[in-house]
């Protein structure tokens, strides 16, 4: 099994993105089934997303219009971020941090 975090920067802000609801699924031959979710703590990190199987096809989903709406920016450009990946054999965990703006978004695999 293999483990799975991400964290949320707000570079427009220069701090940690706290409160992004975040979903992790499993691509499967009927489509997207949901494994968990949570949302970003004060830090802008979630560490308890379920472990998932070498191999899997897996898609974290962040609800950036739900973190913007308690912001002064409103109605985000984009309303939701959706990253998919797979999970390589003998990785023991995945570390995937979404760096974030109102207008533009980057993704990398951490460490």
């Amino acid at each position: 099994m293999t483990g799975i975090s991400t964290h949320v920067l707000d570079t427009s802000l220069g701090r940690p993105a706290e409160g992004v609801p975040v979903e992790l699924a499993l691509s499967t031959e009927g489509g997207w089934t949901v494994l968990g979710a949570s949302a970003t703590d004060s830090d802008g990190r979630v560490k308890d997303l379920p472990a998932v199987e070498a191999g899997s096809v897996v898609r974290l989903t962040f609800d950036t219009a739900a973190y913007y709406a308690r912001s002064s920016i409103g109605t985000p450009f984009f309303p939701e971020v959706t990253i998919v990946f797979t999970v390589a054999p003998a990785q023991p965990h995945y570390h995937v941090p979404l760096l974030l703006n109102p207008f533009g978004y980057s993704v990398y695999r951490g460490s």
